[in-house]
């Protein structure tokens, strides 16, 4: 006995609450795309990605993405450009929603 349980008792807790803490973390790997404040998230598929001020290819370049990057992003699409921020667009043909997203 340990903490005055049996055993067997014990360990039907501990499998309880494995199964508790596995069915919660794959909750939240779901919810990845619906938990972006826009309900839009995007995943770089350029093996370099330039973020520009404005939604324009002669814009100035603000950040890179790299090929996998998941970021979030608004649903707003203007010129071909996806708005990711206030002063920050990204090249939409190199970008594609991760599942689940609402872009």
């Amino acid at each position: 006995m340990i903490l005055g349980l049996p055993k067997k008792t014990l360990m039907i807790i501990g499998v309880v609450a494995a199964v508790v803490v596995i069915y919660a973390l794959g909750q939240k790997g779901q919810a990845d795309a619906q938990g972006s404040p826009t309900g839009c998230k995007v995943s770089v598929t350029a093996d370099v990605l330039n973020a520009r001020e404005t939604a324009a290819g002669n814009g100035k370049v603000v950040g890179k993405y790299l090929r996998g990057a998941e970021f979030d992003a608004q649903p707003v699409v203007q010129n071909g450009f996806r708005k990711i921020a206030d002063g920050k667009w990204v090249a939409d043909s190199f970008v594609t929603p991760v599942s689940g997203a609402k872009c």
